[in-house]
């Protein structure tokens, strides 16, 4: 704001006495459309008083907060953990393979998304799917019973309860 006033001032003083701002204006020629001048009003004049303290921002800080994580506890917890564990090797090939997965289906995107038309086909695809499922599991009471009822019987398969 600063070097704009210092600007202005400059350029007033250049323009001889009688030009005023507004033959300023009207000299520039420029491609762009008409905006109104920074400097004629301030921003907090354009709005009302509830609009301007919506406008505030407020900072939460936490240094009494409870949920506060140690470091040192962290790591600790993730010890008890690991030693706890029988299959080590497995919980390692386990992680080894969801990484190298995660890597693999980046890798497909993007080769997916480097050709030209077919990003814009999938996304119609995947439009039409979700209206598919909104239409078949989330339009009716029955269908969304029986979708609750799927996702039950999933979460005993994955937990080992059934």
């Amino acid at each position: 704001m600063a070097a704009a006033s210092t600007s202005m001032a400059a350029t007033a003083a250049l323009l001889p006495p009688r030009a005023t701002r507004t033959s300023v204006a009207a000299a520039r020629v420029s491609s762009l459309p008409y905006l109104p001048s920074r400097f004629s009003s301030h921003p907090a004049k354009l709005y009302s008083e509830p609009q301007r303290l919506s406008l505030v921002q407020i900072r939460a800080s936490s240094d009494d907060s409870p949920a506060s994580v140690d470091a040192g506890e962290l790591f600790t917890d993730l010890k008890e953990k690991w030693d706890a564990l029988e299959n080590k090797s497995t919980v390692i090939l386990y992680g080894g393979g969801a990484i190298v997965a995660v890597w693999l289906s980046s890798v497909v995107v993007g080769a997916i998304n480097s050709v030209p038309l077919l990003p814009k086909i999938m996304e119609l695809v995947g439009l039409g799917y979700t209206g598919w499922f909104v239409y078949r599991y989330l339009l009716f009471k029955s269908s969304r019973k029986e979708l609750a009822e799927d996702i039950e019987g999933l979460k005993k398969k994955i937990a080992g309860t059934e």
